[in-house]
């Protein structure tokens, strides 16, 4: 009797912290509202199952406690309750698994008008590049990685001249467009991440990973790098911050290119160095 009693208050103090409980994710300021829609469903029908078994549990407990002269009947075989549980669980994984499904190929479906932005994830920072007037983002490779040129540009490659590059600082982006996110790692494994725009990806060194997102809302937003990288990997953290298209013009035009950042110093007869 105790050992059901237990059962049942497992299962009602477990959806009472969920409906009490003040944790909740952060407020979203992306497209992927269907991502937190899909964890609801999906957490909800594991609370269910789990609640049922739970207590199913504890009616079979309580049922079949042992009582004198009473002796268990042995019916190995249900053909009508195995058919009822295989109609049930492949109901519920169904059900689990049409969302995400349907949330995966928008996920990996990339809007046509969608602009590129590089991030370069090396302990422990975040770089960007972002494409110039032209529109386009250059070529890149880790082998041309130095102190130079740390996000390893083609210097040939005529699109990447005008690419802006951010070295250790934060991103800005406008609000409203769409973004996709070309990751990529020059040392270990990393994962860009922004609780408030829900996606993310890992960044394996020696290919390049992406996603995308549109921003919602305005804000300041930090990054963090949701895979251990090292022993510094609480320390990897960055900032985007979403702009209307004013702020975010004003931004792009003090950053620097490719071209500018690699250019020769001349050296004056004064001694004073020009670029």
């Amino acid at each position: 009797m105790a050992v059901a009693l237990v059962l049942v208050l497992i299962v009602a103090g477990s959806v009472l912290f969920h409906i009490l409980s003040p944790w909740w994710w952060t407020p979203i300021a992306s497209n992927w509202g269907y991502i937190d829609t899909t964890l609801v469903i999906t957490f909800w029908i594991t609370g269910a199952v789990f609640a049922a078994v739970v207590l199913f549990m504890a009616y079979c407990v309580f049922k079949f406690r042992h009582k004198e002269g009473r002796k268990a009947a042995y019916e190995p075989e249900s053909k009508k309750l195995e058919t009822w549980l295989t109609v049930v669980t492949a109901l519920g994984v169904a059900v689990m698994l049409a969302p995400g499904l349907f949330v995966w190929y928008q996920f990996v479906t990339v809007p046509d008008d969608a602009v590129e932005v590089e991030v370069v994830g090396q302990q422990w920072q975040w770089s960007y590049r972002l494409p110039g007037a032209d529109g386009r983002l250059g070529t890149s490779n880790s082998r041309l990685i130095s102190f130079e040129n740390p996000l390893g540009v083609n210097p040939d490659d005529p699109n990447g001249q005008d690419d802006v590059v951010v070295e250790a600082g934060d991103l800005h982006l406008p609000i409203g467009k769409p973004v996709k996110m070309l990751l990529r790692s020059i040392d270990v494994l990393h994962d860009f991440y922004v609780p408030e725009f829900r996606a993310k990806m890992d960044m394996v060194p020696g290919t390049i990973t992406y996603f995308w997102f549109t921003p919602t809302r305005t804000g300041t937003f930090e990054v963090l790098c949701a895979e251990l990288c090292g022993t510094g990997h609480g320390y990897m953290r960055g900032i985007v911050m979403v702009d209307t298209e004013e702020d975010y013009r004003a931004w792009l035009q003090d950053q620097s290119t490719f071209a500018q950042l690699t250019a020769p110093e001349k050296v004056s007869a004064a001694g004073d160095v020009r670029p």
